[in-house]
């Protein structure tokens, strides 16, 4: 965008009069996918005002997708069984604590335990710490734990073993194998909600009611107006009312009630469902019966 320039000389205040005042537009970018642009290649390399590194992808969105669909958490829950299939619990590390940290290996690609010392330099025991609320810090070998009254945990240099998933961009954080199916997950989900409010609505997509009625009252048409409104109706299955009061129109003939979208769309659910199935499968590498 190019603006006017206004030359100033001997103290002379500019004469924004002078500038145009028209709108102007300009475009910088084509649109972008919020869960796969670039910045997720740069967020988790730099460190915060308190020297805190950021992960590379939210942990809070990786948690929630847990709850996205059918597949993903059980083929989740079912790698972290075959884990502790052949676990054998010892007094430093439990079969407790070997579970949670091998949940979070496979959800979030980080775990986190707490090595804990006795006075000779000797482990004593092994704690897990939540990956959801563990950061890596600008010091070498230092940890911090996110404290839910905002408050931040450092940890002593060598106090934390971290175990994550090998990540070529950045060597601080993990990323799941699974980050780009998120995608399809999100796809499975869209499918079902879709499905629901249309069984919801009445198997039906929503309307438009058309008539063509110059008599119709104010207070009919208001009347109208507040049962469909009132009627059934979810997010984009709403329907519409439209009356014409045109002179020539004719009420005996143009009552009209118009189907809203493609009601043949509601059939390519089960096909969504089985195309976003066999992708949760391949970025998991799980077998159908294992995934609930």
């Amino acid at each position: 965008m190019n603006l006017p320039r206004i030359k100033v000389t001997s103290g002379d205040k500019p004469n924004y009069a002078k500038q145009s005042t028209g709108v102007s537009s300009f475009r910088f970018g084509d649109p972008e996918p919020c869960l796969d642009n670039r910045l997720t290649n740069y967020i988790g390399v730099f460190a915060d005002m308190n020297g805190i590194y950021a992960p590379p992808v939210s942990l809070h969105g990786l948690y929630k997708l847990l709850h996205v669909n059918a597949q993903h958490a059980p083929i989740l829950f079912f790698k972290r069984n075959m884990i502790m299939k052949w676990f054998k619990p010892t007094a430093i590390l439990t079969r407790k604590t070997l579970k949670k940290f091998a949940f979070d290996y496979c959800w979030a690609a980080n775990s986190y335990l707490h090595i804990i010392r006795n006075v000779f330099g000797q482990i004593i025991k092994l704690k897990h710490l939540p990956a959801m609320t563990m950061r890596y810090t600008n010091t070498l070998g230092v940890y911090a734990q996110l404290k839910s009254n905002g408050n931040v945990l450092y940890f002593k240099k060598g106090e934390v073993l971290h175990i994550k998933e090998y990540d070529p961009a950045q060597g601080i954080y993990g990323i799941p194998q699974y980050y780009g199916g998120i995608q399809s997950a999100l796809l499975n989900e869209d499918a079902t909600l879709f499905r629901r409010r249309y069984f919801k609505n009445g198997s039906h997509m929503g309307f438009v009611f058309s008539m063509a009625d110059p008599s119709l009252s104010v207070q009919d048409e208001n009347d109208l107006k507040n049962a469909i409104t009132a009627s059934k109706g979810v997010g984009n299955f709403q329907s519409l009312f439209i009356n014409n009061r045109s002179p020539k129109g004719d009420a005996e003939k143009a009552i009209k009630i118009i189907p809203v979208g493609d009601i043949a769309s509601k059939d390519e659910f089960e096909r969504i469902k089985k195309i976003t199935l066999n992708d949760m499968l391949s970025m998991h590498r799980a077998q159908e019966a294992l995934s609930g």
